[in-house]
């Protein structure tokens, strides 16, 4: 049985969930926070992230002294599950809750496991910063509809990864930052960038210093910019006529609100092909980026499927 577009890339309109949305926010700050207390640093804060999964969001390993654990949030069978390895499993079931209510049973939790844990307690890049052991305001979750959102990170994530795989020069994961709530990947021209101003609501200025010290192409999808959600594109710095360029397709603009380029996720779902249309997007609005900042981009960019032209068994085939 095959799947349509229609089916395979859900509505889910932002509106009809915004309070579950808000309070995903906040667990997911928490479960990251958890990660990046044990994670080493990796540049731009690749080691704070989660990824999607066939389950939900997970943290993937967590370094933890000589072994590792890892969190996930499973919006399938609606779980909080911490496995360790050390063969300790703990879990909670995902329900309407207050944030408070959240934090303290994942930290009970990883009491019980004997991992020590200690993360700054409030969020991030959101204002209010209400800390999360006072946090009773958020405190929905409808379980649908973040299955729904799971859905549609998931198309978002398999599309954007067919565009990562475009590019060989230094490029992130495709990974969900939780201080933004968004599913993001960035392509880099190998030179450096001004430092950045920073800024951002309850977050240190060196954060985004650190996360924009390299001149960058980024794209991503969050539950924003949109009635169902956006996706998004941007580069830093902002080359000179940059938020003139065409980008496709129709539907796609630049906003001047938010500085980027959005292509609105109902727009995409809508179309005849929704794939065609998102790596259009992905590719226009890079192109513009790496086209006015002189990237080189012959340098930077290949086939992904190029190891297919290579003679079966011969030098250059893939292992396996």
């Amino acid at each position: 049985m095959t799947s349509s577009p229609r089916t395979t890339w859900p509505s889910l309109r932002v509106a009809d969930w915004s309070p579950t949305r808000d309070t995903l926010h906040m667990w997911t700050q928490i479960v990251g926070k958890i990660r990046m207390a044990h994670a080493p640093l990796v540049n731009h804060w690749w080691q704070v992230t989660l990824y999607v999964n066939s389950r939900g969001l997970t943290t993937s390993t967590i370094p933890y002294r000589t072994g590792c654990f890892e969190i996930q949030l499973d919006v399938v069978g609606h779980q909080l599950e911490i496995r360790s390895s050390d063969g300790g499993t703990r879990s909670f079931p995902l329900r309407p809750m207050p944030v408070a209510e959240f934090y303290a049973q994942i930290m009970g939790l990883l009491d019980q496991l004997g991992i020590e844990t200690s993360i700054r307690p409030h969020p991030n890049e959101v204002e209010p910063a209400i800390p999360f052991a006072e946090d009773y305001q958020h405190a929905s979750y409808d379980g649908a509809a973040v299955t729904l959102f799971w859905r549609q990170l998931l198309q978002a994530n398999r599309v954007i990864g067919e565009f990562r795989s475009g590019f060989v020069g230094k490029v992130s994961p495709v990974h969900f930052f939780w201080g933004a709530m968004d599913l993001a990947c960035t392509r880099f021209s190998g030179r450096p960038a001004p430092p950045h101003p920073g800024g951002a609501p309850n977050c240190g200025d060196w954060v985004m210093v650190e996360g924009y010290s390299r001149e960058l192409s980024s794209c991503g999808f969050w539950p924003g910019g949109g009635e169902e959600g956006a996706f998004y594109s941007y580069a830093y710095p902002t080359p000179d006529g940059f938020a003139d360029q065409p980008a496709g397709p129709a539907g796609a603009y630049f906003s001047t609100e938010f500085r980027q380029f959005l292509l609105p996720y109902e727009v995409a779902r809508a179309a005849p092909d929704p794939d065609r249309a998102v790596a259009e997007f992905l590719r226009t609005t890079y192109e513009a980026a790496a086209n006015l900042g002189q990237w080189d981009r012959s340098a930077l960019e290949d086939d992904p499927f190029r190891w297919r032209q290579t003679p079966a068994g011969g030098a250059g085939s893939p292992p396996g």
